[in-house]
């Protein structure tokens, strides 16, 4: 997101560009006057800055998703380690519950 904006750096008249249509299909279009640009800020609204405000809006959006993936990371660490546990339990469950009917289907015959 953020480097989609670097385009006012460029100072071309025109930039070729893919814009974003359906979520799924991009399509080349042309960009008249980079001064202004177009964001998506969620849930189909966008909202209309400067480029200069639009760079300090994703570097804000940036930091606070970071913030976010740093707070989560132990709890996802601890939830994997339990799923690890859980997998390796019923594995062994799975070998003994095996074990015991060879065992008893070779003492029926």
């Amino acid at each position: 997101m953020a480097q989609s904006v670097n385009i006012t750096e460029l100072n071309l008249p025109q930039l070729e560009m893919l814009k974003n249509q359906l979520d799924q299909m991009y399509v080349p279009g042309k960009l008249h006057g980079v001064e202004h640009v177009l964001i998506d800020v969620g849930t189909g609204y966008y909202v209309e800055k400067t480029a200069e405000d639009a760079k300090d809006f994703f570097k804000r959006k940036i930091d606070f998703l970071t913030k976010q993936m740093e707070k989560i990371q132990p709890a996802l660490q601890e939830k994997h380690a339990m799923k690890q546990a859980v997998m390796e339990m019923m594995s062994q469950k799975i070998q003994q519950l095996t074990a015991l009917g060879a065992t008893q289907a070779t003492a029926k015959a």
